[in-house]
């Protein structure tokens, strides 16, 4: 064997020596990966299990609390129904003695008439009558039906306090509200990139559309077929949410985008969700759409929602959109990992026949930015 062909031998070797060194490597990053998604799934079992309990056990305790609050009620109840029977049953003996009476007097006037001796018999009428008169009078004063009452005072501040816990959950409520706003990242539209016919709000918070076509600049960035703007901030980690505004509108779009989504004539890739750049949800004519890499996902919604949430989260490779008043998730996209910045995105739409003039707003939160 030649010095040549040593060497190359060698080489080779090296080759496969570097390549079964990498393969290892993969293969224990491959490991790795499994191990991290058994983890990950465990943990949000643990997490899901833990959630359930707490709810489970706050049921536990609004049961029991409401079983002892009508458990007093009806104790009350009970004391004030008896007291009534024991007076309708003094009412009851009442009447029964006077039917007696009458009875006993009605046979003294028939027989007085053929038997006038009989008279002697039946103690005066006037006493009787006072005496009738006095047990009357004594077991009305005895059984005014006001005297026996339930405590109102008590079943208001029940009603009240009952009100005021109805309040105070429902303003914990939904939970996942005030987790998500935790993350919310102010955002501003890049005016820059808004299509000619859209009008940018001074504090780059809303955009409406127009029939005029503005003069603007012509930048390479800027939507040219599409009425497309794309926030000025982009953001490559951490998890961020948005709120947008989309009351009084019959058409819109609103989702998150790379910032190499296409901008320029008239390909389908340019309009949000059509091509892999982006994501998106679609309000046209009632019907809600997702989209992505242009596929159409129909959701289930008739309502004509007032406020959009966006989520996404880098950790999690997730892009999803929210109902945002009850947080009532519309689709959600397994976006995996991330290749570029993430940017808010929004469409406004046209005039959609006179029905579509308002404009589409982004309500920034106040919370900072969380990069958990």
């Amino acid at each position: 064997m030649t010095k040549n062909e040593n060497e190359r031998r060698e080489t080779l070797e090296k080759h496969l020596e570097s390549l079964k060194q990498q393969r290892e490597a993969v293969k224990h990053r491959l490991k790795k990966l499994a191990a991290r998604q058994s983890d990950i799934t465990k943990q949000s079992s643990v997490i899901r299990d833990g959630v359930i309990q707490k709810y489970q056990e706050i049921q536990l305790v609004l049961e029991e609390d409401l079983r002892i609050t009508l458990s007093h009620l009806e104790m009350e109840e009970r004391a004030a129904v008896s007291a009534l029977d024991g007076l309708m049953e003094k009412n009851c003996a009442l009447i029964q003695a006077i039917e007696q009476d009458l009875a006993r007097l009605s046979l003294a006037l028939t027989r007085t008439d053929t038997e006038p001796d009989t008279m002697r018999f039946f103690p005066p009428p006037e006493q009787d009558g006072m005496d009738t008169e006095d047990r009357v009078m004594d077991v009305l004063n005895q059984s005014d039906p006001s005297s026996v009452s339930l405590d109102e005072a008590k079943a208001g501040q029940i009603l009240s306090l009952s009100s005021s816990l109805l309040l105070l959950v429902s303003s914990q409520t939904p939970l996942i509200k005030k987790l998500l706003q935790s993350y919310s990242s102010e955002v501003h539209l890049d005016p820059e990139t808004a299509h000619p016919k859209l009008i940018i709000s001074p504090k780059g918070d809303s955009a409406a559309y127009t029939d005029t076509w503005q003069q603007l600049p012509d930048l390479p960035g800027r939507f040219d077929t599409t009425l497309n703007v794309i926030s000025l901030q982009g953001f490559t980690c951490g998890r961020h949410y948005w709120e947008i505004d989309v009351s009084g509108k019959t058409y819109w779009e609103v989702g998150v985008t790379y910032p190499s989504i296409p901008r320029r004539g008239t390909s389908e890739d340019c309009w949000l969700g059509r091509g892999s750049e982006s994501w998106c949800v679609e309000f046209f004519d009632g019907e809600y759409t997702a989209w992505h890499g242009g596929v159409p996902h129909q959701l289930p919604f008739a309502k004509r929602f007032c406020r959009i949430g966006v989520l996404c989260s880098f950790p999690a490779g997730l892009v999803t959109f929210l109902e945002a008043e009850k947080m009532t998730p519309l689709f959600s996209f397994s976006a995996g990992i991330f290749s570029e910045s993430l940017h808010l995105a929004v469409c406004p739409g046209h005039h959609h026949g006179g029905s579509n003039s308002s404009p589409i707003v982004i309500c920034n939160a106040s919370s900072p930015t969380s990069d958990l």
